[in-house]
C-alpha cells in the first residue's frame, strides 16, 4: 500500500525536523568547544581588548624590553632559587621554559635538571632567542634547546615533556586555550604546569593589573584543559606559583 500524499509531506516535515535538531547540536557542540573570547572597545589600556573567561589578556613585551628581564633587583623581586626549590626538579626531567626570554631561568633550570636533562627555551621572537643563545654561551649551558614557538602552539615534541613552567607570561598569551591545549599535548601523562603570576590579589604588588593574575582565574582557565590542581606556593615576595598535573 504506497503512504497518501499527506503522509509523504508528515514523514518530510518531520525529516527536516529531526535533520534540523541534530544540525543545532551539532553546533552547538562545536561553539562549546570553540575557545570563548570576546573583544571589548573599552577596556584597559595596557590591554589588547580581547578577553578570554573574563580576563582582558595583556601586551606582550617585545625583545626590546630584554633589559628589564635581567634587571639585578629581579634576584630580591622574584627569588629564583627558591621558586626552583619549589618546583621539585629531578636531575634528567625535560622542562619546558615557555616564553624563556633572554634565558634568565632557562640556565638555572639546566643546573636543576642535569646532563641527563633538557631545558627546551620557548620564544615566539627570533631576537629573544638570538640574546638567550648569547646568555647560554656565557654561562657555559649546553643542555638547553632553543624553540621558536607560534602564538598559537609552543613547538614541542609531544608527551615529552615532565614540567611546563610559564615565568610572568601566560596572561599575554594572545591564545590562551590554543597555547594551553597544545601545552598539554607535551605533557607526560602526570606532566606538571607551574603558573608563575604576579599575586593579582595583593594590591601592594607595583605590577600592573592586566599583568597579574589571581589564583582563582589561573584555576578558572586551567579547569578548560586536561589538568588537575596540585597546590599552590605562596613562598615567593610577589608571585603565586600555581601547579596543575595532567590528568
Amino acid at each position: 500500500m504506497q503512504p497518501s500524499i499527506s503522509q509523504r509531506r508528515l514523514f518530510s516535515y518531520l525529516l527536516v525536523f529531526v535533520l534540523g535538531a541534530l544540525s543545532n547540536r551539532a553546533e552547538e557542540k562545536v561553539n562549546q568547544t570553540l575557545p570563548p573570547y570576546e573583544t571589548r572597545a573599552e577596556h584597559d589600556p595596557n590591554g589588547i581588548g580581547k578577553f578570554y573567561l573574563g580576563r582582558e589578556i595583556a601586551h606582550v613585551m617585545g625583545h626590546q624590553g630584554a633589559d628589564w628581564l635581567e634587571r639585578p633587583e629581579r634576584e630580591e623581586e622574584e627569588k629564583p632559587g627558591v621558586m626552583l626549590e619549589a618546583l621539585k626538579l629531578k636531575p634528567g626531567d625535560a622542562v619546558a621554559d615557555i616564553g624563556a626570554g633572554t634565558g634568565y631561568l632557562s640556565w638555572r633550570l639546566a643546573q636543576k635538571v642535569g646532563e641527563k636533562g633538557v631545558v627546551y627555551a620557548v620564544e615566539i621572537q627570533q631576537e629573544m632567542l638570538d640574546l638567550l643563545g648569547k646568555k647560554m654561551a656565557e654561562h657555559k649551558v649546553t643542555n638547553v634547546k632553543p624553540v621558536l614557538g607560534t602564538i598559537t602552539d609552543p613547538e614541542l615534541p609531544a608527551n615529552a615533556v615532565d614540567l611546563v613552567i610559564m615565568v610572568d607570561v601566560y596572561h599575554e598569551f594572545d591564545h590562551p586555550y590554543e597555547m594551553l591545549q597544545a601545552i598539554c599535548r607535551a605533557l607526560k601523562p602526570g606532566g606538571r604546569v607551574a603558573f608563575v603570576e604576579y599575586r593579582a590579589e595583593d594590591p601592594t604588588v607595583p605590577i600592573k593589573r592586566v599583568h597579574k593574575m589571581t589564583e582563582a582565574q589561573v584555576r578558572k582557565e586551567a579547569a578548560v584543559h586536561p589538568l588537575e590542581w596540585v597546590e599552590t606556593i605562596g613562598t615567593l615576595p610577589r608571585q603565586h606559583i600555581i601547579i596543575f598535573r595532567k590528568k
